[in-house]
C-alpha cells in the first residue's frame, strides 16, 4: 500500500494511462484512419467537417456545464472512470455499426457515427477536466512538466505501435469493413485497459469552497472574470487562433487522398511517420521543457503549426512519399500542445478555481466547434491553397499576441 501512495506510483499511474489512451487514439487517429473512413461513407466535406466540429466542440460546449457541477466535488475520480468507460462505449458501437452496416447502409452508419462521435466527445470533456484537476493537485508545477513530457514519449511509444498494427492491418488481407471494424475494437479494448491505471491511484481532496452560485449566475459572471485576468483572456484569444491549425489537420489525408490519388496502404505508412515524429519530438520536447517555460514550448509548437501548411502546398506537388514530411512536422506539433498548452494554463489560473476555470477556457474555445466546418467550405470555394495559407496568417497573429502576455503577469497569478 506504501508504494501506491507514493510519487512514483502516480507516476505509473498516469502514464500507464497515456500509454494505452494512445494506442486507443491510434486505432482512431484523426488524421490519418478517421477520415479515410468517413470519405468511405461520404464524399461531403461538410458532413466530414461536421463530425470534426462534434468531436473537437461538443466538450467545449458543455465545459462550463461540466466545470459548474464538479467544482464543489472534492473526489473526482470517479467521473474520470465514468467518462473513459462512455468514450470505449462509443468505440463499441461504431465498430458494431461499422461491421454490420457500412457497405450496405452507408447513410445509417453516419447517422449512427454522429451520435457516438457525440457521446465519445462529451465523455471526453467530463473526463478531461476531473482529469486535468487530479493532475494539478497530485503533483507540483515542476513535476507536472516532467510528466507531461514522460507520457508524451511512453505515448508516442504506443502510437508507434498503433501506427504498426494499423498497418498490418490495412496491408493484410482483411477487407473493408472488417479492417475499420477491428481497429474500433481494439480502441474499446485499450480504452478498457487504459483505465485500470486510475483505480488504485489514491486522489487527494480538491480544494472547494461550497459555493451554491446558480449555473446561469456563475455564466452570467464569465465576462467579468475574463475582464479581471489579463492574462487569463489572453490565452483564451490566443488558443482560439491556434484552433486554425488543428482546423486542418483531418484534412492534410484528404488533401493527400486527391492529390496523389492515393490507396488505404498509405493510412498505416502516414500513421507511423507521424508517431515517429511525435517519439523523436519528445526527445527534443524533454530537452526544450528543462530549459524553457510551458509558454516557450507553446510559442515553438504554434509556429510549427503555421509554417507546416506551406510546407504541404510545396509537397504536394512532389509524391505521396515526400508529403510524409507533413505528417513527421504534426507529431511534433501535437506534441508540443500537449506539453506546452495545458501546463501553461495550470500555471496561470488561481487554485481555488481551477475546474471553473477549465470548464470557462474549454467552452470559450469556441472556433474549435466551426473551424472544421468553415475549413470545409473554403475548401470547396477556394481549394486547399488558400485555406492552408489562411491558416498560416493567423498562426501569425497568434504568435504575436502570445509575446503581449508578459512573464510577470504570469509570475502573479502562479
Amino acid at each position: 500500500m506504501k508504494f501506491i501512495k507514493s510519487p512514483k506510483f502516480v507516476y505509473f499511474a498516469f502514464i500507464w494511462h497515456g500509454f494505452f489512451l494512445a494506442l486507443t487514439v491510434s486505432m482512431l487517429d484523426l488524421n490519418t484512419v478517421f477520415p479515410a473512413l468517413v470519405t468511405t461513407l461520404t464524399s461531403s466535406k461538410v458532413i466530414f467537417a461536421a463530425f470534426y466540429s462534434i468531436m473537437l466542440g461538443v466538450p467545449m460546449i458543455f465545459n462550463v456545464v461540466f466545470g459548474h457541477y464538479l467544482r464543489n466535488k472534492p473526489y473526482k475520480k470517479k467521473y474520470l472512470l465514468l467518462g473513459i468507460y462512455l468514450r470505449s462505449s462509443a468505440f463499441l458501437g461504431m465498430a458494431y455499426f461499422t461491421y454490420y452496416f457500412s457497405t450496405n447502409n452507408p447513410t445509417l452508419t453516419i447517422i449512427s457515427f454522429f451520435f457516438f462521435v457525440s457521446l465519445f466527445s462529451i465523455s471526453a470533456g467530463f473526463a478531461g477536466l476531473s482529469y486535468t484537476d487530479i493532475i494539478a493537485k497530485t503533483l507540483n508545477r515542476e513535476k507536472r512538466l516532467k510528466l507531461y513530457t514522460l507520457k508524451q514519449f511512453f505515448g508516442g511509444s504506443a502510437a508507434f505501435i498503433g501506427g504498426l498494427l494499423i498497418a498490418q492491418i490495412f496491408s493484410m488481407s482483411i477487407s473493408y469493413p472488417t479492417n475499420y471494424a477491428i481497429s474500433l475494437l481494439i480502441g474499446f479494448g485499450g480504452l478498457i485497459i487504459a483505465s485500470l491505471g486510475f483505480i488504485l491511484l489514491p486522489e487527494p481532496s480538491s480544494i472547494t469552497t461550497q459555493n451554491k452560485e446558480s449555473l446561469l449566475s456563475f455564466i452570467k459572471r464569465i465576462p467579468s472574470i475574463l475582464r479581471k485576468d489579463e492574462s487569463f483572456k489572453s490565452f483564451i484569444i490566443v488558443e482560439n487562433l491556434s484552433g486554425f491549425s488543428i482546423m486542418i489537420l483531418p484534412f492534410y489525408m484528404v488533401f493527400a487522398k486527391e492529390t496523389f490519388n492515393i490507396d488505404d496502404s498509405f493510412i498505416g505508412k502516414y500513421l507511423i511517420v507521424l508517431t515517429v515524429g511525435t517519439i523523436f519530438s519528445n526527445v527534443v520536447w524533454g530537452v526544450l521543457s528543462s530549459k524553457l517555460n510551458a509558454k516557450a514550448i507553446m510559442r515553438i509548437c504554434i509556429i510549427i503549426g503555421g509554417l507546416n501548411p506551406l510546407l504541404a502546398i510545396y509537397l504536394g506537388t512532389t509524391s505521396p512519399e515526400y508529403f510524409a514530411i507533413i505528417f513527421f512536422i504534426l507529431g511534433f506539433m501535437i506534441s508540443g500542445r500537449r506539453i506546452g498548452f495545458e501546463p501553461y494554463l495550470l500555471d496561470i489560473i488561481p487554485k481555488t478555481e481551477r475546474v471553473e476555470y477549465l470548464g470557462i477556457r474549454g467552452s470559450l474555445n469556441i472556433l474549435k466547434i466551426i473551424l472544421p466546418l468553415v475549413g470545409a467550405v473554403i475548401i470547396n470555394y477556394f481549394g486547399f491553397n488558400v485555406t492552408f495559407v489562411l491558416v498560416t496568417i493567423m498562426m501569425g497573429i497568434a504568435v504575436y499576441l502570445l509575446g503581449k502576455i508578459s512573464d510577470k503577469q504570469m509570475v502573479d497569478l502562479c
